[in-house]
């Protein structure tokens, strides 16, 4: 097949993702630094500055004037959108600590903390029940055409973030193109792929609703987890319940998991003879369990030049236990002859749309740097230079429901720019650990700890 060039192969991209485009005459500053550039990666620095202060201001001054509670925030720390003339003021932004968004009330409480957080007029919400449980506050919402997800961590308390239908399309397209730009060529609309997530359609799990984009992206999709995902079983799997019903799950997901891998080594079977492209997007846990079986069992398949693997979410397989990345791309050569230029690894989170994307030539994380700034923060959370670890914070234009300012719990490490590539943008060193106090979590967190279990046989 023939090859397209870069610029025919974002066109077409576009084109298939063409839902998630607004009209042009509709653009504000966030949707000319998100659609503008063909790739996201390759801005020339001064452009990108421009777009990036011009997007983010306008972001500010769009929760301060339609967030009530983000503007008294703003005005206790005395920072008003008027402060914000050149570029070094965005720091000056306040910035919202990531464990806000998991200390809300239940019930109907819990739909009042929704719309006090959101920015913007709310539509008419529904809510039946007298005392409502916490997906069916959801559910009510996203009814009303909202797209609420949330994600947990090892505490049990999920963190929820409101998503308007604007900024979730806006994440969603940048999370496709980041991701395809750095592929490019290997990247085929005709290719088949295997979706290690839950199905986006059958979950508000952010895991997996964050995955609705693949299905626009390639023509053939297959599912791994193909059923719905509740909250209450999250919760469980995360929190390390006691009792039967908690141990009846994860012992149902120890069966489940065994027939998980099985299904997905068929089907490599079944594509090894093809010629069709092939990608594994998802947790790199499942990825790993498929190589794990196959090398206890003495197997192997050869997808050289035909094969790749986007993975998100983080890299613990067992409780103690990490995978380096490039262990991992390492097994997946040896098992798969997956190219380790085309195992890459994706970093972002349920709070913010910013996609970082490990690059072929070196597997640093870029940073999307036109609507999208990324900070290190020291122990007073002051911002400091490049080359320094600390805590990780952006400022998020894209996040128009919510104010997308906000301090993580993760410790990076952010490089001025890429020491292998040409791409111009910052990156953060691939190795990203949870600040000491912070609870493990993550996408791939959770599916792991839906299929924890001794995938030997």
């Amino acid at each position: 097949m023939e090859t397209l060039s870069l610029e025919a192969y974002l066109k077409e991209l576009d084109f298939r993702l063409r839902r998630y485009i607004p009209p042009a005459n509709e653009w504000t500053p966030v949707e000319k630094a998100i659609f503008q550039p063909p790739d996201p990666y390759r801005v020339e620095l001064k452009t990108a500055e421009v777009m990036q202060f011009e997007a983010i201001r306008f972001a500010f001054q769009h929760h301060f004037e339609h967030n009530r509670m983000y503007r008294n925030f703003c005005i206790d720390h005395g920072v008003y959108p008027t402060d914000l003339r050149r570029t070094e003021d965005l720091e000056k932004i306040p910035l919202i600590p990531d464990q806000f968004f998991k200390e809300h009330p239940s019930g109907r409480d819990f739909a009042s903390w929704i719309a006090n957080i959101f920015t913007g007029e709310l539509p008419k919400i529904n809510i039946s029940q007298s005392q409502p449980n916490f997906e069916q506050v959801i559910q009510a919402f996203n009814a009303a055409g909202l797209v609420i997800t949330y994600s947990s961590g090892t505490s049990g308390h999920q963190t929820v973030i409101p998503r308007d239908r604007r900024t979730y399309n806006l994440s969603e397209y940048m999370l496709s193109k980041s991701a395809i730009a750095m592929t490019y060529p290997q990247w085929q609309y005709n290719m088949s792929g295997y979706l290690l997530m839950p199905n986006p359609y059958k979950t508000n799990l952010y895991a997996g609703k964050v995955c609705q984009v693949y299905f626009d992206a390639i023509d053939d999709i297959t599912v791994a987890i193909d059923r719905q995902i509740s909250a209450k079983y999250i919760r469980m799997t995360m929190s390390n319940e006691k009792g039967i019903q908690p141990t009846l799950i994860r012992l149902l997901s120890h069966m489940a998991s065994i027939r998980m891998i099985n299904r997905i080594i068929d089907w490599l079977e079944k594509h090894q003879k093809t010629d069709r492209k092939i990608t594994f997007v998802g947790a790199p846990y499942l990825v790993w369990s498929v190589l794990y079986r196959l090398k206890r069992q003495g197997r192997g398949f050869d997808f050289s030049h035909r094969g790749g693997i986007i993975t998100g979410g983080g890299w613990k397989i067992f409780e103690g236990q990490r995978l380096s990345t490039a262990e991992f791309r390492r097994q997946a050569q040896e098992l798969l002859c997956f190219s380790p230029e085309f195992c890459l690894d994706v970093y972002g989170m349920v709070e913010g749309n910013g996609w970082m994307v490990q690059c072929p030539e070196g597997h640093y994380l870029h940073v999307p740097y036109t609507y999208y700034k990324g900070m290190v923060l020291d122990k007073n959370f002051k911002p400091q230079p490049y080359g320094e670890w600390g805590r990780f914070a952006f400022l998020d234009s894209s996040a128009l429901s919510y104010p997308g300012f906000i301090i993580s719990g993760d410790m990076v490490r952010m490089l001025e720019h890429c020491p292998i590539c040409d791409r111009p943008g910052p990156v953060l060193e691939p190795e990203i650990r949870r600040a000491s106090g912070e609870d493990m979590r993550g996408c791939s967190e959770e599916v792991r700890r839906m299929f924890t279990a001794d995938i030997g046989g």
